[in-house]
């Protein structure tokens, strides 16, 4: 990913989908529909798919807001009878924080309505490593009690980098290059399994693109020679669980997401029929198409909006 080092300013749309496609033998394989059909919103859709997976950033929210309709759109599919699982790889909060921040949204969720991928990563953990130290590349005053096995912060701690056994990725908010090339300097010297609970490249914010755990983990890849393990969207265990919530058999579901590598490409992998919102996520103000058809990953359907 010395794409993104090298890329002046800040993330595009463009090179974001540039750096998917750069990381694309990492991720699963999947067919995609021949055609793409287009409605309103997700309303549209409520009598075809018995459950909705739902992102979050892009889908729900734009940053600290909330997509407008998003919340009176899950009380639609909720009033249909439909289930609901909001699949994020946010992998900062903890799940009870998560929920805290989406009720403070106007969406309240139930527990078994949200599934991230800091609580797929956390059932590894263990198998990974039965016993030793995890260095944790976390955000600002982050703490786990809700993860499966005990965790120093490495930015707290940089001796870390020479001493910990394993290294679990939940943030990049602290992150950035400098910090990186001491991460790889450390894995040449000594490779150590690397976890990563967040395999976005980046995510949308209000009016910009941040770059997320995956950007960096990748780079690890390529740099040291390691493969990283990733939990969250596109990769399977992520979408074996939130399937698991609803009960529901994957051709009566739908992944509704905001980018083609994570979301179409995961839900697609795992059988489900997928959703684009085209307007408030990583395509906002651009036509997707020509992406669409420059990496093959087409979804069954293109709304504007939730």
């Amino acid at each position: 990913m010395e794409l993104f080092r090298q890329h002046p300013g800040p993330v595009d749309t463009a090179t974001a989908f540039a750096g998917y496609e750069i990381a694309r033998h990492r991720l699963p394989a999947a067919v995609s529909p021949a055609s793409t059909r287009r409605a309103r919103h997700l309303g549209d859709l409520v009598d075809r798919y018995d459950a909705f997976l739902l992102d979050g950033y892009g889908v729900l929210n734009r940053g600290d807001q909330p997509v407008p309709g998003a919340v009176e759109r899950l009380a639609q599919l909720r009033a249909a009878g439909r289930k609901i699982v909001v699949l994020t790889n946010g992998a900062t909060p903890t799940a009870e924080a998560a929920r805290a921040k989406y009720r403070a949204l106007g969406f309240a969720l139930a527990p078994e309505e949200l599934v991230a991928s800091r609580e797929i990563a956390s059932l590894h953990l263990p198998d990974i490593l039965p016993s030793g130290t995890w260095a944790a590349i976390a955000g600002e005053g982050d703490s786990f009690p809700d993860l499966s096995v005990p965790l120093e912060d490495l930015q707290e701690n940089p001796g870390l980098l020479a001493t910990a056994d394993a290294f679990l990725f939940l943030s990049s908010d602290r992150w950035d290059w400098s910090w990186q090339d001491r991460l790889v300097e450390a894995l040449r010297a000594r490779p150590r399994p690397v976890v990563v609970a967040n395999p976005d490249l980046v995510a949308p914010r209000e009016d910009w693109l941040s770059v997320e755990p995956g950007t960096y983990a990748h780079h690890l890849a390529d740099e040291c020679g390691i493969e990283p393990r990733f939990f969250g969207k596109p990769f399977a265990e992520a979408f074996t669980i939130a399937m698991a919530r609803t009960g529901i058999p994957p051709h009566r579901t739908v992944m509704v997401g905001d980018t083609l590598h994570t979301d179409v490409l995961g839900g697609t992998a795992a059988g489900c029929d997928t959703v684009l919102v085209a307007d408030h996520g990583l395509f906002a103000g651009l036509d997707p198409e020509p992406f669409i058809e420059r990496s093959g990953l087409r979804p069954h359907w293109i709304v504007p909006t939730t």
